[in-house]
């Protein structure tokens, strides 16, 4: 038997129960090597026969035949195990079939996308969330300020009834003493000892002697003066309102000189013009809700109006449509259109605008004698073209043509028939510098001070009413009082 059975041999006869053994190595009588092993037997007192040897040996051989089919199922599952780990973890297979991990890593890309969707939907929904529960508070808001609205509107609506009526408190006893188409205003009775009477009668002055006039050295605004002059002196920009956003960067702001029911002097109207489709017109009936920046009404116009050229008169609105030459008569207590009209020839669109630009072709003005509208034409290759309009049909009643460039001046208003035009609009000291008189078609170079406080005067317009110029100066809506010479 060969050296490496014997051992082999050994060491499973070792394993099962020997407890000595012996091996030894010596030659035979032709000189070969010989290993000679020994183990006592631990059950057996004898050798059994040949024939039981090889049984033993051959029972040996079958269990490890047996051990290596086990080796071999093991190894089998081991690399199913193996195979099914890279599965799941993603890992390169390496056998030829490849088609199950694709899948896989298909499926968890499509798991992850729609993760990232769930989370972003969750974000999106969160969002919601909190706009919904600004706007309820804006909602909420607005719904208080429009009760107090409703309340103030129905005190004055009261007071008004009231004062028609002729209902006033402190006018109601009257007197034997009161003289025939007079009316007693006032008693008062301190400490109930005495009392006074004031009595007040009616009584017709020349208007002449009661216009009011500036006292030397002190400009005013002539708020009582209804008379018309050339205009001497403007003052210094007073802010009332500063607009909230972008869109109020500039725009166009007005009261009605002529306000007919339910309008007053009060009541005021704010357009931002900034952006395209213009079509909100914002009106506060009292000049606190206008100071605050809260609307009574808001107006949509039927049609978008172009630039800063609007004016309100007569209870109406008069504005440029836009990309058009057409001047457009809107009647705000009943909103709608009453007039449409052409302005034969005149530019539109940025043709012939004010040097600052924003598409200011067409310029509606008002000054004592009614409605005017500055633009150019190319017949008048870029003058400032003068019409006097019907405030009732739009058409043209009188026209003037200047030798003023319309591009060369910032802006440019009429006072009581004369045409005066504005040097700069971002100069913080820049002049009235033109005065164009339609009475003796004439015109004139001027130096009357005018003061851009913030650098961006995008509309400046003259309200006969008050006699003051409006202006729109980079977000800030300004007056400024004006004096006339005497006439």
């Amino acid at each position: 038997m060969p050296a490496v059975r014997l051992l082999l041999l050994a060491c499973l006869l070792w394993g099962v129960g020997a407890r000595s053994a012996q091996l030894r190595k010596a030659n035979d009588r032709s000189g070969r090597c010989q290993y000679t092993f020994s183990v006592a037997s631990p059950t057996e007192s004898s050798c059994p026969e040949q024939g039981q040897a090889m049984s033993a040996i051959q029972d040996l051989q079958r269990d490890s035949s047996s051990q290596r089919a086990d080796l071999e199922s093991t190894k089998a599952r081991l690399s199913s195990l193996e195979g099914l780990l890279r599965q799941l973890t993603g890992a390169p297979a390496a056998g030829p079939s490849e088609g199950p991990p694709r899948e896989l890593d298909a499926l968890m890309r499509e798991r992850e996308q729609l993760a990232s969707q769930a989370r972003e939907l969750e974000t999106a929904y969160g969002n919601l969330l909190r706009d919904k529960e600004v706007l309820e508070e804006e909602k909420r808001r607005l719904g208080a300020e429009n009760e107090d609205l409703a309340r103030r509107l129905e005190s004055s609506g009261q007071e008004i009834e009231r004062l028609r009526r002729g209902e006033c408190p402190q006018a109601r006893s009257t007197s034997p003493d009161v003289p025939p188409g007079s009316r007693e205003v006032s008693r008062w009775s301190p400490e109930n000892v005495d009392f006074q009477e004031l009595k007040s009668e009616l009584t017709e002055v020349p208007a002449s002697r009661i216009l009011k006039q500036s006292p030397p050295g002190h400009p005013g605004s002539g708020g009582g003066d209804t008379g018309c002059g050339e205009l001497v002196w403007v003052g210094e920009p007073v802010t009332l309102r500063t607009a909230e956003t972008i869109t109020g960067k500039y725009g166009v702001w007005m009261r009605d000189p002529k306000p007919v029911y339910p309008y007053t002097q009060e009541t005021t109207w704010r357009i931002d013009t900034v952006g395209t489709g213009i079509r909100q017109v914002f009106e506060y009936s009292l000049l606190s809700q206008f100071l605050e920046g809260y609307p009574s009404k808001v107006h949509v116009l039927p049609r978008p109006l172009e630039s800063t050229g609007a004016v309100v008169y007569g209870g109406s609105l008069y504005f440029q449509g836009a990309e058009s030459r057409t001047v457009v008569r809107y009647e705000l207590n009943t909103e709608t259109v009453k007039a449409e009209k052409d302005i034969p020839g005149a530019g539109y669109h940025g043709q012939f605008p004010y040097s600052w630009g924003g598409y200011t072709d067409m310029d509606l003005a008002v000054d004592e004698s009614g409605l005017w509208v500055i633009y150019s034409t190319e017949e008048a290759k870029g003058a400032i073209v003068l019409s006097r309009l019907n405030p009732e049909s739009l058409e043209r009643e009188q026209t003037w043509e200047t030798n003023i460039r319309k591009q060369s001046v910032a802006n440019a208003f009429v006072i009581c028939g004369t045409l005066y035009t504005v040097s700069s609009y971002s100069s913080p000291d820049a002049t009235v510098n033109f005065a164009y008189d339609t009475g003796t078609g004439s015109s004139k170079a001027l130096a009357i001070p005018f003061k851009n406080r913030y650098k961006y005067s995008s509309m400046i317009d003259y309200n006969p009413l008050g006699k003051k110029l409006f202006a729109w100066d980079n977000f800030n809506m300004v007056t400024y009082d004006v004096r006339l010479s005497e006439a």
